[in-house]
């Protein structure tokens, strides 16, 4: 049983000791779990900015200054579940939902592709109306019009029928996060339908099939504890996925956690630094929970060893709509017609945006 709880004997780590963890982890890619629970639980500022200093230099030295882009196209928000943090949650009948059609999948590709956007993400809501038949339809129709681009999917758990037949119509990743590794708290945070085994099982299913795979979990939702968090980071140990997305929780205002506090920043920071020690080639995008949470949020997430961003070619009409969490940025630099500002943003920090794909150098083998 998981425990839900403070540690008694919560000391702090000293300096020297968390030091010693984070150069240990820089040498061997792993920790123990107790490790792990250590070192979140005791982290504290100047240890932070050890970790950044060392997870900048490791993410310079296999990706340089690069930041890559990718295209968001959240293409329905009509949701089957009803997990309890989600805004998106079918029991949410404030929510105003739509649905994109083909034609307009393809013309925020088109525009993506003028903007210098290699990569597109569909992504949803868990939507049976995009049966198997329409979605292979759009993803061969993308693929044979943009033979360069990458073809990201972000659409949930399906069969393992659907995932291969979608790998053959021409996607090439897939972005499924796990939220928590730990079965008791994945069922406090969603309906007993769904369970942390089976959204696991799907996982291994897309990287047997030959996905680029992302994952990743939420940092700070209601009821998390350090181990939580250091069992999070031994499943993605075990996985080595070639992409890691995570955010702080956010509340929102229509779901069972309207009232719970949201996860920080700071904790989010520290979190995107072990993973670029523990996983050095790993894609880590600073998403747009961590700009939500902070006006310079992505830029400290770039400081932190991400390296990218996924700016939304959704059309401006629907924007608003997928609402995960409240307050959700969808104008602004967050919009990819601002790519011109964000890149200005990340220069001032050192870095640049890249117009390429930005595959992930994350393979199957551990270096």
């Amino acid at each position: 049983m998981m425990r839900h709880h403070v540690h008694p004997k919560d000391r702090g780590l000293s300096e020297a000791e968390g030091k010693a963890l984070i150069d240990r982890l820089e040498e061997t890619r792993s920790l123990s779990r107790g490790e792990w629970t250590d070192l979140i639980r005791g982290r504290t500022p100047a240890l932070a900015e050890y970790l950044f200093g060392r997870a900048r230099k490791i993410r310079v030295r296999h990706y340089g200054t690069e930041v890559y882009i990718r295209g968001l196209i959240e293409f329905t928000n009509y949701c089957r579940n009803d997990c309890y943090y989600c805004g998106i949650r079918k029991s949410n009948k404030n929510a105003v939902r739509y649905r994109l059609t083909r034609d307009q999948i393809l013309s925020c590709c088109e525009k993506g592709y003028r903007l210098g956007f290699r990569t597109f993400v569909l992504q949803g809501g868990e939507d049976r109306w995009f049966t198997e038949d329409r979605m292979t339809g759009i993803i061969s129709e993308i693929r044979r019009r943009f033979p360069d681009c990458a073809i990201t999917l972000s659409i949930g758990e399906l069969s393992r029928g659907s995932y291969r037949r979608f790998f053959e119509a021409g996607a090439d990743r897939y972005l499924l996060r796990h939220e928590t590794y730990d079965g008791v708290h994945y069922a406090r945070l969603h309906p007993e339908t769904l369970s942390a085994s089976h959204r696991q099982k799907c996982l291994w299913d897309l990287k047997e099939i030959g996905y680029q795979v992302g994952t990743g979990f939420m940092v700070g939702s209601p009821y998390q504890t350090a181990e939580n968090l250091a069992d999070d980071m031994l499943f993605l140990k075990e996985l080595n996925p070639q992409m890691v997305g995570i955010g702080p929780f956010i509340p929102h205002h229509d779901t069972p956690f309207a009232h719970m506090p949201a996860g920080t920043l700071e904790l989010t920071l520290f979190m995107l630094g072990l993973i670029r020690l523990m996983l050095p080639k790993v894609l880590l995008p600073a998403t747009t929970a961590l700009g939500t949470i902070a006006e310079d949020g992505r830029e400290r997430g770039i400081l932190a060893g991400a390296n990218v961003v996924m700016p939304n070619l959704s059309p401006t009409e629907v924007r608003e709509n997928y609402l995960l969490y409240d307050n959700k940025l969808c104008t602004g630099d967050e919009a990819a017609e601002s790519l011109k500002s964000l890149d200005q943003r990340f220069r001032a920090i050192g870095y640049h945006i890249a117009i390429s794909r930005g595959d992930s150098l994350n393979q199957e083998i551990p270096d």
